[in-house]
């Protein structure tokens, strides 16, 4: 049975103060859940500063972006590398504001994935559709195409080390969510991709979370769902107890 996995992504939120005391509230709430796998995901600046505040708890730290190049003059960006050093266990790379804000390529986050498994950190990768997309039925097309791009040219071995994240662009932040059936859907869509690709073994071991407006209200009834391993939060994250009880739904859940 896979392990429900739940990430904080605190995007450019936060002080240096609230980052430290933030982390420590949800290593205090969290840290313990045995049940489940539980990383944040802080701004740049304070990856050391989380890190060293959620040492030693069942928190893992996170960063929310990377470039692909080892170092260089590449002003600006960050390396796996360098997240590698300041603590890091996991990176997110695709998000949506990355992708439609930033305008970052498929062919950008399909160089930045194996970067990051080179740098030993264990990847979140981000897949979904626009509204717009999805109104024109091309839900499975969309994801289809950044799944395969992304991971293109990875063994068995390194999907080990790549959770998929489904966030539906239309329910980023603007407290719309996928129905649980909605969710399953395309959880159920990317699992079949996986095993078309890579074998059904890997594609059963392969943990699925949901983003997009997951809230301690709603986090349950996404995460009975079969194929729906766990959540990344955004907004709900930034409070360590609304984080808690979503952590603490998707152990009742998969227990259950």
């Amino acid at each position: 049975m896979r392990k429900p996995f739940v990430a904080g992504n605190w995007k450019m939120n936060t002080s240096r103060a609230d980052a430290v005391a933030l982390a420590k509230g949800v290593a205090a709430s969290s840290g313990e859940v045995g049940s489940v796998d539980v990383a944040v995901c802080p701004p740049f600046v304070y990856l050391s500063a989380v890190a060293e505040a959620v040492k030693g708890s069942g928190v893992a730290v996170g960063a929310q972006n990377c470039y692909f190049e080892k170092e260089g003059a590449f002003t600006g960006e960050v390396s796996p590398w360098m997240l590698k050093d300041a603590g890091c266990r996991y990176v997110i790379l695709g998000h949506s504001e990355r992708r439609h804000v930033f305008r970052e390529s498929d062919k950008l986050i399909a160089k930045k994935v194996p970067a990051a498994l080179s740098a030993e950190l264990e990847v979140i990768l981000c897949v979904g559709e626009l509204l717009d997309e999805r109104r024109a039925d091309k839900t499975h097309e969309v994801v289809g195409r950044q799944l395969d791009s992304a991971l293109a040219d990875l063994s068995k071995d390194q999907m080990g080390r790549i959770t998929i994240a489904y966030e539906p662009v239309w329910a980023i932040g603007t407290g719309e969510t996928a129905c649980p059936e909605e969710a399953q859907d395309v959880h159920a869509f990317i699992r079949k991709r996986l095993s078309e690709t890579f074998g059904e073994e890997v594609a059963e071991a392969a943990r699925i979370q949901y983003g997009g407006s997951v809230k301690p209200k709603n986090a349950a009834g996404l995460m009975r769902q079969p194929d729906v391993d766990g959540a990344l939060v955004g907004g709900a994250s930034l409070e360590a107890d609304s984080f808690a009880a979503i952590v603490k739904a998707g152990a009742e859940a998969k227990a259950g």
